[in-house]
């Protein structure tokens, strides 16, 4: 008996700590949010920073976030098709793609796509300035490191994520129209009917609502894990920039879908 209470004990115990570590990292990761956020906004701004942010974490996403939303908003349309026909109602196709796409797959799969080509790129970039000791060197300058490499990424994350949501919904409502129109002969004028009728200024909104949570969520984890690359348990080097850009990609997109069903919850 005293071995399996024994065993109990060490059990809890080993949840316990990592449930300690847990809370302290979001903790960390909290503070780390304001502080970024916050240095935003102390003058001088950095405009120039900004939009060299915007630049590449928009624009150079457009190309990617344009096919994946065309091929998407095809998949549902044909999916829409041969699942509404089967009850008569395939003139509902449009308002089906379009809401699909602008209440949830817009945001999530633009932020996703995002995670993919600029998320992981942010912590790869972060992370070795800080192995190599760049941050260092501007700490000893005076130079806030936080306000000089991470709040205009926050700044370029809540401008870009909405536009790009926003060209993500156009392109995939495109792509439904391709598929339900061109290809399976839909009436044209029904399509974009249907869609009028069915998508209201809520559903368009609450998409926006979630692309700019998304882009301060990507960001925090991203710049983050690449900041304390040097406080992580593996190797340090090029091997724990590696790990830690995996993590970032995972966990943001793991932290994406669970705020998607919380947004959503509170939205409908």
């Amino acid at each position: 008996m005293g071995s399996i209470s024994l065993e109990y004990l060490n059990l809890f115990g080993v949840i316990g700590r990592g449930m300690i570590r847990i809370i302290r990292r979001l903790g960390s990761m909290f503070l780390f949010f304001l502080n970024g956020l916050g240095l935003l906004f102390v003058l001088p701004f950095q405009f120039g920073k900004i939009l060299k942010q915007i630049y590449f974490i928009g624009a150079k996403s457009m190309f990617i976030i344009l096919l994946v939303g065309l091929f998407t908003g095809m998949v549902i349309g044909l999916q829409g098709y041969y699942t509404l026909v089967k009850f008569g109602s395939e003139g509902l196709l449009g308002g089906a793609v379009a809401l699909s796409i602008i209440r949830e797959l817009g945001p999530v799969l633009a932020a996703i796509m995002i995670v993919a080509r600029a998320g992981s790129a942010m912590t790869a970039e972060i992370g070795i300035m800080r192995i190599s000791e760049q941050i260092d060197a501007l700490v000893t300058m005076d130079i806030n490191p936080i306000r000089y490499l991470i709040s205009p990424k926050f700044a370029a994350s809540i401008l870009s994520f909405p536009l790009l949501t926003a060209l993500f919904d156009v392109i995939g409502i495109i792509g439904g129209y391709v598929s339900g129109v061109l290809l399976l002969n839909i009436n044209s004028a029904i399509y974009f009917s249907r869609m009028s009728d069915m998508v209201t200024i809520q559903d368009i909104s609450g998409g926006f609502y979630k692309s700019f949570v998304f882009g301060l969520l990507v960001v925090t984890v991203c710049c983050y894990q690449g900041f304390n690359v040097h406080l992580r348990s593996e190797r340090h080097g090029a091997r724990g920039v590696s790990q830690a850009t995996t993590s970032a990609v995972v966990i943001s997109c793991v932290c994406v879908l669970i705020s998607d069903y919380v947004l959503t919850s509170f939205l409908l």
